[in-house]
């Protein structure tokens, strides 16, 4: 076991610095224990490793396992968002102001690691998200590895690249991953090590979206986690612009729109859609949920 303390220098929050990382309840990478700890579990340059961390005095502490433990304690600061460059970022709505107020801690954190944000963000595209969290955990269970350390029981480490690309046809169908999306995390695997060395946003949006079945969401799913993009907005997600319409003018919104409403935040646009969430409000729902659908069965 390795150990580090961190001090942020301001506020901070770290469950919300790292909870974009988590993949639903049951997400194998990801558990928050009653004492308040997070743990989370990484395939780092030096392998798999364990991140244990919790609040401690004014800091945070932060312990680590397994062959990847030095370099997962080193990106500690980075993945909690140290990096993080808030200049320029003026909050334009009151309604977005009052969330800034209750969450002055919100840092956007990057990991370093493209795989890990690409394949869960694969699996969501276009299905509702206990479609895609059910096979994120069926794959992990079935070729991750065991979390180094005293992880909490069943976490699990991300399989490398060489594993993704290997996995046959029946078993994503028995994750309930159709050919489209099992084709497209094969594909980037092929190309993970150009991925992982992206030095910028930009070039690691160029990279994904040259690759067949990436487009403007998943990259930017991708690149909010790995390098930390605070500009980087989720445009055609399912939810998001109407979240932001109503939040911003009381009304629902189409993906232009919000791009319109978020032109003020150009540079922060990811960082203005997290106060989005974080203020709570959303438009009625009206009409049944959307299905999770199970290609299992077919």
């Amino acid at each position: 076991m390795r150990e580090r303390r961190w001090e942020p220098g301001g506020p901070l929050e770290v469950g919300l610095a790292l909870a974009p990382h988590r993949r639903g309840s049951g997400d194998p990478t990801w558990r928050q224990t009653p004492d308040g700890a997070v743990w989370r579990t990484s395939r780092t340059p030096d392998g798999p490793g364990t991140l244990r961390v919790g609040v401690h005095g004014g800091g945070v502490l932060g312990r680590a396992w397994g062959p990847g433990a030095a370099w997962l304690l080193e990106m500690l600061p980075a993945w909690l968002g140290a990096d993080d460059d808030l200049s320029g970022f003026a909050v334009r709505h009151e309604v977005l102001a009052e969330a800034a107020r209750r969450h002055a801690g919100l840092r956007i954190g990057r990991t370093g690691r493209v795989m890990e944000a690409l394949v869960p963000a694969v699996l969501e595209q276009k299905v509702v998200g206990r479609e895609a969290w059910r096979a994120w955990r069926w794959l992990l269970h079935r070729y991750g590895e065991p979390a180094p350390g005293p992880a909490p029981e069943g976490m699990r480490v991300v399989p490398e690249p060489e594993v993704w690309r290997q996995i046959p046809s029946w078993h994503w169908h028995r994750a309930g991953a159709e050919a489209v999306r099992a084709r497209t995390i094969a594909t980037a695997a092929w190309h993970a090590a150009k991925l992982e060395a992206a030095a910028t946003s930009e070039e690691l949006d160029r990279l994904l979206r040259a690759l067949p079945g990436i487009g403007v969401w998943t990259s930017a799913e991708v690149r909010q986690r790995a390098l930390g993009d605070p500009d980087a907005l989720s445009v055609g997600d399912f939810h998001l612009a109407k979240l932001v319409g109503y939040a911003l003018t009381g009304e629902k919104t189409d993906d232009p729109g919000m791009l319109r409403l978020l032109e003020p935040y150009a540079g922060h646009r990811h960082r203005a859609s997290v106060l989005v969430m974080l203020t709570g409000l959303r438009p009625p729902a009206r009409g049944p949920r959307m299905p999770a659908r199970d290609y299992r069965s077919f």
